[in-house]
């Protein structure tokens, strides 16, 4: 019936608008970790019906956002240094092989033209870590690095990563903000890193790659 799929269609979108906005709210930290709410507490929030808050609540838990309390709704997670660097390994680990394939393959087929939104994405990323903007920069790296990974053509691994990036930050947020060395602490060779792939030089895309990911360690082991 039209109606019936119209319905699913309207439910879904508002599904993944609710959960977009959650997810923002968590990045940007003011849901910071170990905050706990319910499904009609959101559903109240967001003048909707409990059905897309309670789907969309499970999908973030799903990509290790939240975690469910037991009758007590759900709770934002809280990640350790431990975690983080568990994270760090699992990046590096996709990493090596989405560089290895752009480098040695080239980019997916009719891909060429998206450097050159990837490396807008990285020029705004550089400028929001250079100045401090942590929100804004968040937003951009994520584009940043899922549009990269994306030129693989490969759906499966630019979600992975993404994934992996989303939580990272989850962890990173709490001890960023308010940081009076927040500059020194935010990497911004984003714009290196496109040049390297553009010119397919393997080995300073692997030296850049390795910085990135001992800039993430290091900040860690100061926490």
């Amino acid at each position: 019936m039209p109606g019936s799929g119209s319905g699913a269609v309207t439910r879904n979108t508002l599904r993944q608008q609710i959960a977009d906005a959650l997810r923002d709210e968590v990045l940007a930290g003011r849901l910071p970790p170990g905050t706990e709410f319910t499904v009609k507490q959101i559903a109240e929030q967001y003048e909707v019906s409990a059905t897309p808050v309670r789907e969309a609540l499970v999908d973030l838990s799903a990509q290790g956002l939240l975690e469910s309390v037991q009758h007590r709704g759900f709770r934002v997670r809280t990640y350790t240094i431990d975690d983080f660097r568990g994270m760090i390994e699992a990046r590096t680990l996709i990493l090596d092989g989405v560089f290895r394939c752009l480098v040695e393959r080239g980019v997916a087929p009719g891909a060429a033209e998206m450097l050159v939104s990837v490396r807008r994405r990285g020029e705004e990323a550089r400028r929001a870590a250079q100045s401090g903007s942590l929100e804004v920069l968040i937003g951009y790296d994520l584009r940043f690095w899922r549009e990269l990974s994306g030129l693989v053509g490969n759906p499966y691994i630019s979600e992975f990563l993404h994934r992996i990036r989303i939580q990272c930050w989850v962890f990173s947020v709490p001890h960023l903000q308010g940081s009076p060395e927040l500059r020194t602490a935010l990497w911004d060779g984003h714009n290196e890193l496109v040049d390297a792939v553009t010119l397919a030089d393997a080995e300073e895309v692997r030296r850049l790659v390795r910085a990135y990911n001992q800039h993430g360690l290091d900040w860690a082991a100061g926490l």
